[in-house]
């Protein structure tokens, strides 16, 4: 086979598993604006008879769920920038601050990532439980600010950061704060953009502990609030579809206005690491 028949032959492949990947959320996305009832006849239909935006007008109108949609984004963006912070300064020790035991600390850290989280759940509820944050916002956000993935992951870009250059502004009378601030981020910019996205889309989408933080309905995340609708509207499926597309469309649009910045985290990353 010569080299341009291969080409075509994996392009072809390419386009065909990304037809696959794209098939349930484009089916999704139709079966949203189908009238009641229709995604459950037989035959099933791929594109509905006549489009309609009515269950998207009832998520809105009758369940709140712009509010729910804001209590998301609310807490995602927190838990994003505040990560960040401290995921990115924590790095930036393990990979460039000599310090006692710093090794065998990071490896202590490496090792916990075995550990399911749902183990840490209840023992970190009962903590939050005795300060007094169970049914917060705080309780929601603080288990979320740092991540050993997180950490591991500015801290094996930030030791491709040269010693030479800290040394030079080091000597120069700069401190490690502004060493941080104006050498370290800006060098980590494109992994602390693809973390930012992980964080974020993880927040947004997190179900398990914001349901069993929170009790006051007016408080919940949209994926907790439209679990709840399912259990109201357990047979509409296509009230279901509408608000998976809700919950959805967010995170593909911030991952595709961000994809240039996490291709080349990633390749940097790759490269760098």
């Amino acid at each position: 086979m010569s080299r341009s028949a291969r080409a075509i032959a994996v392009n072809a492949a390419l386009v065909l598993a990304a037809g696959l990947t794209l098939l349930p959320l484009a089916w999704m996305v139709s079966v949203s604006l189908m009238p009641t009832g229709e995604a459950s006849r037989l035959p099933l239909r791929l594109l509905p008879s006549a489009p309609t935006l009515e269950h998207y007008r009832t998520l809105f109108t009758r369940l709140d769920v712009a509010g729910y949609a804001a209590n998301s984004a609310l807490l995602a963006t927190a838990v994003t920038a505040i990560s960040l912070v401290l995921n990115s300064m924590a790095g930036y020790a393990f990979a460039k601050l000599p310090f006692r035991g710093r090794d065998a600390l990071f490896r202590t850290l490496l090792a916990a990532l075995v550990i399911p989280a749902q183990v840490g759940m209840l023992p970190l509820f009962l903590m939050l439980k005795g300060m007094g944050l169970i049914n917060t916002y705080a309780g929601v956000v603080i288990p979320g600010l740092a991540s050993i993935f997180g950490i591991f992951l500015v801290r094996q870009y930030a030791q491709s950061i040269p010693d030479s250059l800290l040394d030079a502004a080091r000597i120069d009378g700069a401190g490690e704060l502004r060493i941080y601030r104006s050498f370290v981020l800006p060098a980590c910019t494109p992994i602390l953009t693809t973390l930012a996205l992980f964080t974020f889309m993880g927040t947004w989408n997190d179900f398990l502990w914001p349901l069993i933080v929170l009790s006051d309905q007016d408080r919940f995340t949209l994926p907790v609030a439209l679990a709840n609708l399912l259990g109201e509207h357990a047979q509409d499926v296509e009230l279901m579809m509408a608000g998976s597309v809700l919950t959805v469309a967010p995170m593909v649009v911030l991952f595709l206005a961000l994809q240039r910045y996490y291709v080349a985290g990633v390749v940097s990353g790759s490269v760098k690491g």
